[in-house]
Parts: structure tokens; sequence; C-alpha cells
């Protein structure tokens, strides 16, 4: 794929809401493969480069808003590479389950459910890595 100004732009967000180390392995474990090479291409450029990268908010409030999105859908797989995005942009692990407590209000105890088991594993990777 040739590389667009949105996508080059996608991809330095990607890399500083990853880190540089994750988000090499990410690239290799994860997109690796070409059908998830095709995948990353994509979301590279259409979500990081032309919403993650607009004016307007801030990256910490653009990954807790992914944080509940996730949390809303059950999305448990992207729940756990947001969490760490949030953490990584400063969020601390108190916030983020205030929110996701917050959020059995709205969206249901069994979808904070299985969030909180994920952030558990989540939080345990973070505080493991420190």
């Amino acid at each position: 794929m040739e590389k667009s100004e949105l996508y080059n732009k996608g991809e330095a967000v990607r890399r500083s809401m990853y880190g540089d180390e994750a988000f090499e392995k990410t690239n290799k474990e994860t997109y690796g493969s070409p059908l998830m090479g095709k995948f990353i291409d994509v979301a590279t450029e259409t979500v990081f480069g032309g919403l993650w990268a607009r004016p307007g908010i801030d990256l910490k409030t653009r990954a807790l808003i992914c944080v509940v999105s996730d949390v809303s859908t059950a999305r448990e797989e992207e729940l756990a590479i947001h969490l760490r995005f949030a953490l990584n942009q400063g969020w601390t692990q108190e916030e983020l389950t205030e929110v996701m407590l917050h959020l059995s209000g709205y969206v249901g105890l069994p979808c904070v459910r299985g969030a909180m088991l994920v952030a558990e594993r989540v939080f345990a990777e973070s505080d493991a890595s420190k």
C-alpha cells in the first residue's frame, strides 16, 4: 500500500498510543500476515489517521471514549487494547475502574462484569511491566 499523508499521521498516532516496543510487537504478532496487514493498513489510514489525528480533542480523551464504547458494546478484545492506550495516556487504574462502574447503571452489569475481568488482566500486566 502506498502511504498517504493520512496513513503517515495514523501510523504516528498508533506508535504513540502503543509505545515503540508494543507497536513493533503488535505489528509482527497480530498484523504480520498478509490478511491482517491489509486490515491494519486500512485501520491506520482511516481510523488513526482520519479520526485519532483530528484536532479538537486530545488523545487522552479519545482513549477514554474508546474504553466507554468498548464496555458499552462488550468488545472485550478491543477493550484490552484501549485500556492500555488509556493507561499510556495518563488515566489511572482507579479512574478507569470508576468509569466502568459508572457505566453499569447505563449499559448493565453483564457488560461491566466482562470489562472488569479484562481490566483486571490488563492492570496486572501493566503493574508487572513497571
